[in-house]
């Protein structure tokens, strides 16, 4: 079944003619608004619709109404951005495009397969998501610097708090912060040599035209994401990648050639170029990891239950510890302490935590703060299996938002509601000098913003 993701993606390019309401006629494609000198399609519409349907989003109306002055709102945007020369670079267009291109494809399953569900060349494709990325990114942006002045002070947040109704009060689901100390265990160097006699052996099968790079990635790369297409991993800038495979991919010309066995914090790899395209290049690359065996996964929990117990006991301080002795480089300069990506603190809601490690998760659930978990396996970010043991270091229980535990929330929800208000306050402001004209199937709706002029403005 196709993934609602994949079917939105694919309706955001090419979703007409679905059903349409019994007054709307059974054209498949008009033009149902005019907004300036912009026209807005029923096709328009469908993609959106088709959209919201397929990522469970519901339209608060009458989609037919809702949409188009969705539409008509974004063209006022893009509008006045090109007054105020917003644009966005060529390169935040080309990195999310890019990103999507690799999507559909690993989807999909070849850029062929592609090709022939839109009937489209994989170029002609591309232009057709490339313009309406740059046009929402370019509406957000928009938004941002109509409302970047917006400051709030804490007087208004807590009158903001003492004026809502009681049953209007934010949920704050419980959080937690956690720090953790993890090792890895130790690989024999009899297994390094066979992962790398293995990785100069397809190289070499490679080398003599007995198998195409694209076929052993898919056959034995361990980047599973990567390996579905062959290997290859999609256009890239130098900081993008790993610092170790970013120097060597950046340094091939010849997409004949294989690079020499690279290793990162990933594993080990041999790189094919595909293309470079200004700073930004596009590589397949076969991963393997060397393989960790039981003992030495023993090992390692073993001295990790020791530091826990030495911990427990007082001896020794865990921050300390995680400084020390903790092999992960992104917490061991916090003492541990995990930072939420997301948020940019280190308090994670569970559900957070659960997509950064479902093992830290079912680790720390029981625990109580302070407490310190016995050592257990995951795997990390880099696809790495690990031994870690985790602290709970505080916990705040869901509970109703109070000033207190909870201001910057609070203070988020207002500088979010006078955002709102100020966009609208704009919105309203460029309906005056805006001509609209609407299909007659169309007009028929109580908009969100009723002052939609239908005639050219006076002077």
């Amino acid at each position: 079944m196709m993934n609602r993701y994949l079917y939105a993606l694919l309706c955001l390019l090419s979703c007409v003619g679905f059903p349409s309401l019994s007054a709307q006629s059974n054209v498949i494609d008009e033009v149902v608004w005019v907004v300036g000198d912009e026209a807005i399609l029923k096709s328009d519409v469908e993609s959106e619709r088709a959209d919201a349907q397929s990522e469970g989003r519901k339209i608060d109306g009458d989609p037919y109404c809702v949409i188009p002055e969705q539409l008509a709102i974004e063209k006022l945007f893009l509008h006045q951005a090109q007054l105020d020369s917003v644009e966005v670079t060529d390169q935040e267009v080309m990195q999310y495009l890019e990103y999507q291109m690799s999507y559909l494809v690993e989807n999909i399953g070849t850029k062929e397969k592609l090709e022939e569900y839109f009937n489209k060349s994989y170029t002609e494709i591309r232009e057709m998501l490339r313009e309406k990325i740059r046009n929402k990114q370019i509406v957000d942006k928009m938004q941002k610097q109509l409302v970047g002045d917006i400051k709030v002070v804490p007087a208004e947040v807590r009158r903001y708090f003492k004026d809502l109704p009681a049953d209007s009060i934010p949920f704050v689901p419980t959080q937690v912060e956690v720090q953790i100390i993890t090792m890895e265990p130790t690989i024999p160097q009899e297994e390094i040599d066979r992962v790398k006699q293995t990785l100069r052996d397809y190289t070499e099968r490679v080398n003599k035209g007995e198998i195409a790079f694209s076929t052993l990635a898919r056959m034995y790369s361990e980047d599973v994401a990567s390996a579905r297409k062959g290997g290859e991993i999609g256009f890239n800038g130098k900081g993008e990648l790993a610092a170790e495979y970013a120097n060597v991919a950046f340094n091939l010309q010849d997409p004949s050639k294989i690079s020499k066995i690279v290793e990162t914090e990933f594993g080990f790899h041999i790189i094919q170029l595909i293309e470079k395209r200004g700073d930004r290049i596009n590589t397949r690359h076969i991963l393997m990891r060397p393989r960790v065996d039981d003992s030495a996964l023993q090992t390692a929990l073993a001295k990790l239950d020791s530091i826990g117990k030495q911990v427990r006991s007082g001896e020794l301080v865990f921050d300390d510890a995680a400084s020390y002795m903790s092999q992960d480089k992104d917490t061991r300069n916090n003492h541990g302490l995990m930072v939420n990506a997301a948020t940019g603190t280190s308090h994670f809601e569970m559900q957070d935590l659960a997509r950064v490690s479902l093992e830290v998760t079912k680790a720390i659930e029981p625990m109580n703060v302070g407490e310190v978990s016995q050592a257990f396996t995951m795997t990390n970010s880099k696809g790495k299996e690990i031994c870690a043991i985790v602290k709970l270091k505080s916990r705040i229980n869901g509970h109703k938002a109070t000033i207190t535990e909870d201001y910057q929330r609070l203070k988020n929800i207002v500088v979010q509601h006078r955002s709102e208000e100020k966009l609208r306050k704009w919105i309203v402001e460029k309906q005056k000098h805006t001509y609209v004209r609407i299909n007659e199937n169309w007009n028929k709706c109580e908009f969100k913003h009723p002052g939609w002029m239908i005639v050219s403005p006076k002077e």
